[in-house]
């Protein structure tokens, strides 16, 4: 099974902003992943090509990284992902170059093969968009102090995620 999963929000400040939430990702000041609902994203150095780590059971290392611009992450767990997931900040459609305004945008690719063909569709997708939704909400609120439209978890993702605990 092929997935090719896209979240991304329109925020009102420039690429290099936008950016710089990615460069915060797993340190102190993480101003993107919404580690207070999820499992923190940790590595076992800082944000850098090499770094492994991920979140809860999900596994992967920093396969590729630019400043304030794109980071890569390939997977190496849970069983049967493989792939990559990925944050870029763009500029806007249409926005000059150097405009205030940016997309923050999450990218995940890859091939479930054996347990994942299952698990994924189950179980994993649904927290996963779930999760990416909450972080793209404190990158909205980083940048602008508020959320226009605030995520809202399904009452199947509650339920996952009573059952996991």
């Amino acid at each position: 099974m092929d997935v090719y999963n896209v979240h991304e929000r329109l925020l009102p400040v420039k690429a290099s902003e936008a950016g710089a939430l990615i460069d915060s990702l797993a340190s102190d000041g993480d101003l993107l992943w919404p580690r207070g609902s999820w499992h923190p994203m940790t590595f076992d150095r800082p944000l850098s090509v090499g770094a492994v780590g991920g979140h809860g059971p999900v596994r992967y290392r920093v396969a590729a990284y630019v400043p304030a611009t794109w980071v890569r992450f390939t997977f190496s767990g849970p069983r049967g992902f493989h792939g990559f997931h990925e944050f870029a900040a763009l500029p806007a459609s249409g926005a000059p170059a150097g405009g205030d305004r940016s997309v923050l945008r999450h990218t995940l690719a890859m091939a479930a093969r054996g347990p994942a063909r299952l698990t994924w569709p189950l179980f994993w997708r649904p927290l996963h968009n779930a999760c990416l939704e909450d972080g793209l909400d404190r990158a909205e609120l980083a940048c602008t102090g508020t959320v226009a439209r605030p995520a809202r978890w399904s009452p199947y993702v509650r339920a996952l995620r009573t059952f996991a605990r």
